[in-house]
């Protein structure tokens, strides 16, 4: 069996140091201490900062195939440990080892794309004799990197939404701090024991867990250019506002639906929900939250439903035939199994689960929820799920966007014109048609809009906003 240390450090300016052994990361099923982490003071956090504004001029100066070898190397890398990745990720996330082992295969994905793009920053020549003022000049330009970035990961898939932060900085020549999260750091501490392996100037990265107010720190200094922050909403907005002039990118949460319509293959709807509402536990910020069914197969579609749910699997997520784990907290258990006892007491019915122990929450799937419920409006966050159904289209395509949220949805028809109609209406920043709003690959653009968030991650469109494109005008004397 894979073996943690008991003890590991934190990375500052691309070495491993060992300041204390503060923070304490728990076995999220067993609730004890798995192994201590160092935490980074505010001296610590500014030693990074300032080590990254050292860096920027030589992380800017790298050429494109010392950049991508860098990459490649922890492709090389992440694949020699993938068993100790994937058992470090069940650990501290409580993530069922299958989704821990999917989730190691994404991290591969996600800098095998940015070793591949960290070679195609291209730019544009651009005619300006757009009139007889212009005649002789000519325009070009090019993407620079944007400087000493400065990023903050979430505790739910920590070795993937870190990867999609570190992989394009890496990839356009940016240094950066991280601040991974308190309850799951140490899939970035791994990563950053891999990158000082390779020849990165000093200074090129920092990965420096601490406390949550230590996220001011990351936030306000103005040496920072960026801030990519993925988490909760109330917390990124408030970061937004204290983060000055620098670019903020913004991650943040959803109530995703999905729609399913009366021509939909029952079979594989059942499946690909009871995945989208279920998987690692719901803690996904496309997790399906809202499932709205055309009435004519609505009765049909929830017993399948009900009756599918109640074959997962709940337990230790070590276990291999484990589908659902703990919450990441008791707390966070307590929170949501409070929001599903007030619906039923609102009038919702509660079709399957419902039952909490510890932080082990049932798959739970509810009909008839009130819009004003706070599982109806809020970012869920974890194994419960909610039934509506519909007889028009354009009123479920209403419904959908009857949220503060808009990050994915999902839309199971055959029928093209109303698929269009779906990309077209909905508020959202992706709509998936024929699966779950949960599907993400690696290279797409993803994010939100409204209260889901700012700018796209993928690793091309994370390296333009890590990127500023300058000008150059070259007048030629006709």
């Amino acid at each position: 069996m894979t073996m943690l240390q008991s003890v590991y450090p934190l990375y500052l300016n691309n070495k491993a140091v060992q300041l204390n052994t503060d923070l304490a990361v728990t076995d999220k099923f067993t609730g004890e201490v798995a192994f201590r982490v160092a935490q980074a003071d505010s001296a610590t956090i500014h030693a990074g900062i300032a080590g990254a504004v050292r860096a920027a001029e030589p992380m800017a100066r790298l050429a494109a195939y010392e950049r991508q070898a860098v990459l490649q190397h922890c492709v090389d890398r992440f694949k020699q440990r993938f068993d100790e990745l994937a058992y470090a990720l069940c650990v501290e996330a409580g993530k069922p080892i299958k989704d821990a082992e999917g989730e190691v295969t994404r991290l591969i994905d996600t800098f095998r794309i940015a070793a591949e793009e960290s070679v195609r920053m291209t730019g544009e020549v651009q005619p300006l004799d757009i009139s007889p003022r212009a005649r002789g000049y000519q325009g070009m330009w090019k993407r620079v990197p944007i400087g000493p970035c400065s990023f903050i990961s979430p505790f739910n898939f920590p070795l993937n939404l870190a990867a999609h932060k570190i992989a394009p900085a890496i990839a356009v020549g940016c240094p950066f701090v991280m601040k991974p999260a308190s309850r799951t750091p140490l899939g970035a501490i791994i990563m950053g024991e891999i990158l000082a392996e390779t020849n990165l100037p000093e200074g090129a990265f920092s990965i420096l867990p601490a406390h949550r107010e230590g996220a001011d720190l990351f936030t306000e200094d103005e040496r920072l250019k960026l801030l990519s922050f993925t988490g909760s909403p109330g917390v990124g907005w408030a970061l937004k506002a204290k983060a000055g002039k620098k670019k903020v990118v913004l991650e943040l949460g959803g109530n995703a639906a999905v729609i399913v319509d009366k021509d939909a293959d029952l079979d594989d709807a059942v499946e690909r929900i009871t995945f989208g509402a279920f998987y690692q536990s719901g803690q996904s910020c496309i997790g399906v939250q809202r499932i709205i069914i055309h009435a004519d197969i609505y009765d049909v579609l929830r017993d399948r439903l009900v009756a599918r749910a109640s074959t997962l699997i709940a337990g230790d997520p070590k276990d291999r035939a484990t589908f659902i784990g703990p919450m990441i907290s008791v707390g966070e258990a307590t929170r949501l199994d409070g929001w599903v006892q007030d619906a039923v007491a609102s009038g919702a019915r509660l079709l399957c689960g419902g039952k909490r122990t510890g932080a082990m929450l049932e798959a739970t799937l509810l009909e008839n929820v009130g819009r004003d419920c706070a599982v109806y409006r809020e970012e869920a966050f974890g194994p419960v799920a909610l039934l509506s159904k519909f007889s028009d289209f354009d009123a479920a395509l209403d419904e959908v966007n009857d949220s503060k949220f808009g990050l994915q949805a999902g839309i199971f028809t055959r029928d093209l014109f109303k698929a269009l109609d779906a990309w077209d209406r909905l508020d959202v920043g992706g709509v998936v048609i024929g699966d779950v709003p949960s599907y993400r690959v690696d290279n797409m653009p993803y994010g939100g809009v409204k209260d889901s968030g700012l700018g796209r991650e993928g690793i091309r469109f994370a390296m333009e906003d890590m990127t500023e494109i300058r000008n150059l005008v070259i007048r030629r004397r006709l």
